[in-house]
């Protein structure tokens, strides 16, 4: 898709310092409250795969589209995309589920 030319650079950029805090932020708070581990885990595997998805959706946008079959390709890109950022939903959720459960007392 035509983008001017450090858009992509810019948006690459800004992802991964915002991505690089959170995941930070997410080793700390691990790293405090272990008692809540698999929430921590899911939701590190969430942002994994969620950054996957991200990347895979900005590849689209590097597409040469004077390309004959730029738009199945940048379709087929996007989808993927969808199906990735989907799984990594789902990771949330269950790491939601481990944040929720309460822990039983003896």
């Amino acid at each position: 898709m035509p983008l001017e030319e450090e858009t992509i650079g810019m948006l690459v950029t800004g992802l991964f310092i915002v991505l690089g805090i959170v995941v930070v932020a997410i080793i700390l708070y691990w790293l405090k409250n272990k008692s809540k581990s698999w929430g921590y885990l899911w939701t590190f595997i969430h942002l994994l795969i969620f950054m996957a998805a991200i990347f895979i959706a900005l590849d689209a946008f590097r597409t040469d589209y004077t390309h004959p079959m730029a738009s199945e390709e940048n379709s087929l890109r996007l989808g993927i995309a969808g199906v990735v950022w989907s799984i990594s939903m789902l990771c949330f959720v269950i790491a939601i589920y481990f944040f929720s459960k309460t822990e039983k007392s003896n």
